[in-house]
This record gives structure tokens, C-alpha cells and sequence, in this order.
């Protein structure tokens, strides 16, 4: 089945999809990963996405799963996008799912972590992880967000909202939207 997220048509691997005019295909095969595009926190975030990219952006696609977002990213005009996973399984998937769409030179799939990073900084940020998760990364989140970049944070769950804004705030970036699915939340911020 054929998904659509704003101008991003997300199309299984085995199924063809002509692109309308301003639509954005991405071919996916998840395997074993999560980001189908059909969860709510994804759309969120391909929706946000779609709203801060700027052309030639650096983005980093945190807790990549399947590559949805990285790969998403590059096709809709950024520079490049760095891809972390700290699950094997969502390394190959994401590798795989850059390669299928033409978008391996451009989207650079790693198994590892925000820490492994050091001082590199990003125009954009995707975390489309969990509240707890978002939360012990605050400061790693804003370290490596450059000054005027964003951080589109997802897969919060509504109960655990408050708490997340709280750490993301703490660690110095500034909540410019708030999304909202159901039950899940997702946030977008700036570094000043």
C-alpha cells in the first residue's frame, strides 16, 4: 500500500509509483526496522520535515530504523544526512533502503551513538525515539544541533510529554511546535 505524508509517497519495494508532480518517492522495504510511514510519530516527523528542511541542509537521522527519515531528508533536497542506529538490524535496513532509492553516497548509515559524534553539528536533527530516550539525550541533542538548527523530536507518548519538554528546554532549545496524533507527540525546537 502507497502512503502519503505531505509530498512524500512512501511505496513498498516491490510495488512502482509514478511520481505527481511535487511528490517526493520513497521506496521502502522495513525488514526487521521501524518507520513503515504509517505510524503516527513517523508522519509527524516527515511532516516536520518537510516544514524546517532548508536545501543543502546537514541532517542527522537519530535511531534511523528502517532509513525512512534519512532517506526522506536527502530526497527532499538536503546536503547529506547522517543515519545512527545502535540495532544491527536497522543498520541494514537503512543501508539497503538508501541503496534502493539511489541515495547511498549521499545518506551515510552507522551503528552507533549521539556520544560517538563528538562536537559535530547539525543544521537538522530527526529523533524519532521515546520520551525516556529524548530525555537522557537532551544535552547530546543541543550539543550537536548547530545555532539556528532544529530538532524534530518524536515518539513521545502524551503522558510523557510535559517531562520531555522540560529536559529539552533545560539543555537549551526552545519549543517552536508542538504535533500532535492521537496519543503520540512530537516536538520541534531550536537552538538559539
Amino acid at each position: 500500500m502507497v502512503e502519503r505524508v505531505g509530498r512524500v509517497v512512501i511505496r513498498p519495494a516491490w510495488r512502482e509509483h509514478a511520481a505527481a508532480a511535487g511528490e517526493v518517492v520513497v521506496g521502502l522495504d522495513p525488514g526487521m526496522a521501524f518507520g513503515t510511514g504509517q505510524h503516527e510519530t513517523t508522519r509527524m516527523c516527515l511532516l516536520a520535515l518537510q516544514d524546517r528542511l532548508r536545501p543543502g541542509d546537514r541532517v542527522l537521522d537519530l535511531g534511523t530504523g528502517s532509513g525512512i527519515l534519512a532517506v526522506a531528508a536527502v530526497a527532499l533536497g538536503a546536503g547529506a544526512c547522517l543515519a545512527l542506529d545502535v540495532e544491527p538490524q536497522a543498520v541494514a535496513a537503512a543501508t539497503a533502503n538508501a541503496a534502493l532509492n539511489g541515495v547511498d553516497g549521499r545518506v551515510e548509515v552507522r551503528e552507533a551513538q549521539l556520544e560517538s559524534l563528538g562536537d559535530a553539528a547539525f543544521d537538522l536533527i530527526l529523533a524519532n525515539l521515546n520520551a525516556a530516550t529524548l530525555t537522557a539525550l537532551a544535552a547530546g541533542l543541543h550539543r550537536s544541533t548547530r545555532p539556528g538548527g532544529s530538532v524534530v523530536a518524536g515518539g513521545i507518548i502524551a503522558e510523557r510529554e510535559a517531562s520531555c519538554r522540560e529536559a529539552l528546554a533545560a539543555a537549551g532549545l526552545r519549543l517552536v511546535e508542538g504535533r500532535a496524533d492521537g496519543d503520540w507527540r512530537t516536538l520541534v525546537l531550536t537552538r538559539d
